[in-house]
């Protein structure tokens, strides 16, 4: 093995062993109302949902969670949001449960089954737009990265060239932008996506476009979200996948920067809040874990996957919750538990987008192994 896949394994040899530490100290579910609201997720269907109860048990938090998670999608296959009582596909939900059962290595059966309907050319045009009048950055970035993840043919996914159109959408400037009546909502999240992506391909990920990303550093070395503002505000989310893009395409120094930033903005508890912000929450803490792990900056990655694994909901909880993440520790709300669990996945595995691949992962989407309820007497 090579002196660089040693020290990509490492982080996950540190995490399996705190997880025999923490893992029998999983905190109770409690209901209360999230800090953040979201969209209302649609009930699944619990036929498809059983089809996922196949009696496999692990003790870790991340196949844990990527179980529940497996077992929340509506008919099987996917997810969806809920606006002014009406149910809309939500691929890019969808997406991140992929990329979440490919980070713990489990729930490929689910995996697969979203792929294929991530695939089809009614929910394909929907998320992507139609191509010509109608193109998005960050969606087929995305998408192009979850195909690769999954080993299928990007060049062909469900009838699109996926790189081919990500690249149609690079301007001159090294900004990849949508294409859209609607005005333009490209932004960091989408750019470092394209980067991760578009690295993974023969042809690499064009220069202009990391230069691009690299010149939206703030001074502080955090990344904004959105680009082009007056006052340059760093968000954890964006500084998280924009060290990931910047490391993948060679620029350490900015990553560094990056990674600096992060751990200097880490909350006691070990986790990371939104900006704006004081409280920490899943969702950004399982995106800067899956920098900061892969990234070499182990004590303080292991602080943000403690904190995560003290939101996940354990033995004393109801047994259909056990292994989901609340989004915070006002306790477990089931309207936005499926997106808190996608992202902090991604930080219980310690494992980071660039490298990230479903090859050999199980089939399975395992329940959280708990003691037999005691006999009474």
């Amino acid at each position: 093995m090579s002196a660089s896949a040693r020290r990509r394994r490492r982080p996950l040899r540190l995490l399996a062993i705190s997880a025999l530490a923490l893992t029998a100290g999983l905190p109770a579910v409690t209901v209360a109302r999230a800090a953040t609201p979201a969209p209302a997720l649609t009930a699944p269907n619990p036929s498809a949902s059983s089809a996922f109860n196949d009696g496999a048990t692990t003790y870790r938090p991340d196949a844990a969670a990527a179980g529940w998670l497996a077992r929340q999608l509506v008919d099987g296959d996917h997810f969806e949001s809920v606006f002014d009582g009406t149910a809309y596909p939500d691929q890019g939900l969808t997406i991140d449960a992929v990329l979440a059962f490919a980070a713990a290595g489990s729930a490929d059966q689910a995996a697969a089954r979203a792929t294929d309907w991530l695939a089809r050319p009614d929910i394909l045009s929907g998320y992507l737009g139609d191509g010509t009048t109608e193109a998005y950055a960050g969606a087929t970035a995305k998408l192009l990265l979850a195909a690769e993840v999954r080993g299928t043919a990007p060049s062909a996914f469900g009838g699109v060239d996926l790189p081919a159109r990500l690249r149609s959408l690079l301007t001159p400037s090294g900004r990849f932008s949508d294409r859209s009546q609607w005005g333009d909502y490209s932004n960091a999240f989408g750019q470092s996506l394209a980067l991760i992506a578009l690295q993974r391909t023969p042809g690499g990920a064009p220069a202009s476009a990391v230069d691009f990303l690299a010149a939206a550093q703030c001074a502080d070395g955090g990344f904004p979200v959105a680009f082009g503002q007056a006052t340059c505000t760093a968000d954890t989310d964006a500084t998280a996948l924009a060290a990931q893009a910047l490391a993948a395409t060679g620029r350490s120094a900015k990553a560094k920067a990056g990674l600096d930033w992060l751990t200097a903005h880490q909350n006691a508890d070990g986790g990371f809040a939104a900006a704006g912000a004081t409280v920490s929450n899943a969702n950004s803490t399982g995106l800067a874990t899956a920098a900061l792990l892969p990234g070499g900056r182990y004590i303080s990655g292991l602080k943000g996957w403690s904190s995560l694994v003290k939101l996940q909901q354990g033995c004393s909880a109801d047994p259909a919750v056990r292994g989901a993440v609340a989004y915070d520790a006002t306790g477990f709300n089931p309207a936005n538990a499926a997106r808190a669990t996608a992202q902090a996945v991604l930080g219980l595995s310690g494992q980071g987008l660039a490298g990230l691949s479903a090859h050999g992962a199980r089939p399975s989407a395992p329940t959280l192994a708990c003691p037999a309820p005691a006999a009474r007497p």
